[in-house]
C-alpha cells in the first residue's frame, strides 16, 4: 500500500459513500473500488460493509483508519523535517581557541556539514577568555566557551564537558619550584604565568586574595596555547585546563605539580545569544551538539 491508497482510503472512511468519495478524489468509481480492494486484501478482512448508497467502517476498518491517519501524520512531518532542513542556508560563524578546533569541534562539525551542505561555515580561532565577548557583541554567532561564574541573561549556554584547573611547571625543574614546610605549592613565592583575564584568572585571583597572598606574576598573555609555551621556557609557573594540556605539543616539556591549589574545574561548551538561537542554522547546530551530547 502507499500514501495514496491511504489517502483515499480515510475520504471513504470520512464520507462513508463510495460515490462521492470517487468525486473528491478525482477517480472513476470503478477505480475508487479497485484500491479499496487491494487494500481489504492486503489486510486480509473487509475495511466496508457497503450497498448501493451507503457504507460502514468494519471493525478492522475502524482499526486500520487509525493506522491510516497515524501514518499519513508521519509522513506529512517527515516531509516537513526534510523540508526544513533543506531550507536552512547562509552563514554560520563559529569562534573556538585552536584546542577546542582540534578536541571538541571535529566530528560535530561534520555532522553538521553533512545535515546542512547549504550552510557555509565559518570558522575563527582566538582565546578563549574573548569567546563570551564575540558572542555578546554580535561579531560571531556561536563559540565554544568556559560556562561563566554568573549567569547572564542573555546568554545560552550547552555544557559538553568538564576539565580541571591545573598549575604547571617546566618538565627540567619541576622539582625546584618553591613549596611551603608542609610541601604545598608556594604560590607567594613562585613566578606565575597568568592569563590577562578569563575565569581562571578570576579564580585564582579569588583564591590568592582569600589566602591573601599577593602573586609573583612575571608575564601575562592572552590565551591558555600560549601560557604553555611561556611555562616551557622557563617563565614561570601557570595555570591552564587539563584539556589545553592533553593537546598541546609541548606537553612532554612541562609537568604537572601536584599539592597545588584547587580550584573549581571548567565546564565546557557551546554558549549563543537566545536572539542568536531563533536562526535556523544557530538552532540546527545546538541541536545536533545537544543530541551529541546526549550520547
Amino acid at each position: 500500500m502507499d500514501i495514496r491508497e491511504l489517502e483515499i482510503f480515510l475520504t471513504v472512511a470520512d464520507l462513508l459513500h463510495f460515490g462521492r468519495a470517487s468525486q473528491a478524489c478525482n477517480l472513476s468509481p470503478s477505480a475508487l473500488t479497485r484500491t479499496i480492494q487491494r487494500l481489504e486484501e492486503e489486510v486480509g478482512q473487509p475495511l466496508f460493509d457497503r450497498n448501493n448508497r451507503t457504507a460502514t467502517l468494519t471493525a478492522a476498518g475502524e482499526q486500520f483508519r487509525n493506522y491510516a491517519r497515524q501514518s499519513l501524520q508521519d509522513w506529512q512531518g517527515f516531509k516537513a523535517t526534510l523540508k526544513d532542513e533543506q531550507a536552512i542556508s547562509g552563514t554560520l560563524s563559529i569562534y573556538a581557541s585552536v584546542t577546542a578546533v582540534h578536541s571538541l569541534l571535529p566530528d560535530l562539525l561534520e555532522a553538521f556539514r553533512r545535515a546542512y551542505p547549504e550552510v557555509q561555515l565559518e570558522l575563527r580561532t582566538g582565546a578563549a577568555e574573548q569567546a563570551v565577548a564575540q558572542v555578546l557583541s554580535g561579531e560571531i554567532d556561536l563559540a565554544v566557551a568556559a560556562q561563566p561564574d554568573r549567569q547572564r541573561t542573555r546568554i545560552e549556554f550547552l555544557p559538553i564537558t568538564t576539565t580541571s584547573l591545573i598549575f604547571i611547571a617546566p618538565a627540567s625543574n619541576a622539582a625546584a619550584v618553591a613549596r611551603t614546610a608542609d610541601g604545598q605549592l608556594d604560590l607567594s613565592l613562585a613566578p606565575l604565568v597568568l592569563p590577562q583575564i578569563g575565569l581562571s584568572r578570576r579564580r585564582l585571583d579569588q583564591w590568592l586574595k582569600e589566602q591573601r597572598i599577593t602573586p609573583n606574576i612575571t608575564s601575562e598573555v592572552s590565551g591558555n596555547e600560549a601560557i604553555i609555551a611561556m611555562v616551557r621556557l622557563g617563565c614561570g609557573i601557570g595555570i591552564v585546563p587539563q584539556l589545553v594540556l592533553d593537546r598541546s605539543p609541548f606537553r612532554d616539556e612541562v609537568a604537572v605539580l601536584d599539592r597545588a591549589p584547587r580550584l573549581e574545574p571548567y565546564i565546557v561548551g557551546l554558549c549563543t545569544t537566545r536572539r542568536n538561537l531563533q536562526r535556523p542554522g544557530v538552532s540546527a547546530f545546538w541541536r545536533l551538539a545537544e543530541e551529541r551530547s546526549e550520547r
